[in-house]
C-alpha cells in the first residue's frame, strides 16, 4: 500500500476529497479564524474539479453587500465541454448563513485582514470552500515560521530515531 492510498482511505472514511490546497497561503498569512462554505457553480466547474482541476493560488474572497463572493480562483474549461462551457478565472458567490457572513465581515474589516481560501474540496458529493480570515506575514515573520518549522521536523527525526533502537 503506498503512502498516497492512505490519505485517500482516510478522505473517503470522512467524506470528504480534497480537489486542491492553497499551500502558499499558509506561508504567507497567519491564520486567525476557518470556516467553511458552499460554492456556487455551473455544471462543467463541477466536472472539472471532479477530474482535480483546480488553481486557489492569488485567489482571495470579498464581502460585497451582504454576499460573499471568491475572486480569481481558477477552475479550468471542461475538457470534454461544449460551446456552453465556463470562464476559467470568474467570480463565484460562496454560501453562507447571514450570521456568519456578518462575524467575518466584522473581522475582515479590520485594518491589514483578508479573507483567504484554504483548501477546496468535496464533502458529501457537494462542491466546498474553507476560507479563513487572515493577516499577512512580514519577511522576518517568515523566516521565524520557516525555522521553528525546521527545528520541528529535526525533533520529530531523533524522536523517530531513538524509537527505532
Amino acid at each position: 500500500m503506498a503512502k498516497g492510498d492512505k490519505k485517500d482511505k482516510k478522505a473517503e472514511a470522512d467524506g470528504t476529497v480534497n480537489v486542491c490546497r492553497n499551500r502558499r497561503a499558509l506561508h504567507e498569512y497567519e491564520i486567525s479564524d476557518r470556516i467553511e462554505c458552499g460554492i456556487v457553480l455551473v455544471g462543467t466547474e463541477v466536472k472539472s474539479l471532479r477530474d482535480g482541476h483546480a488553481n486557489l493560488e492569488d485567489s482571495y474572497a470579498r464581502i460585497d453587500n451582504d454576499e460573499v463572493f471568491l475572486i480569481g480562483a481558477e477552475i479550468p474549461e471542461y475538457l470534454y465541454g461544449n460551446r456552453a462551457n465556463h470562464k476559467p478565472k470568474r467570480t463565484r458567490k460562496l454560501l453562507l448563513h447571514r450570521r456568519e457572513i456578518n462575524k467575518f465581515a466584522g473581522k475582515a474589516s479590520e485594518k491589514g485582514l483578508t479573507l483567504v481560501p484554504l483548501r477546496l474540496y468535496f464533502k458529501d458529493g457537494k462542491a466546498k470552500v474553507e476560507i479563513a480570515v487572515a493577516k499577512g506575514k512580514q519577511a522576518h515573520d517568515k523566516r521565524e515560521s520557516m525555522k521553528s518549522a525546521d527545528a520541528k521536523r529535526d525533533i520529530d527525526r531523533v524522536l523517530a530515531s531513538r524509537r527505532k533502537r
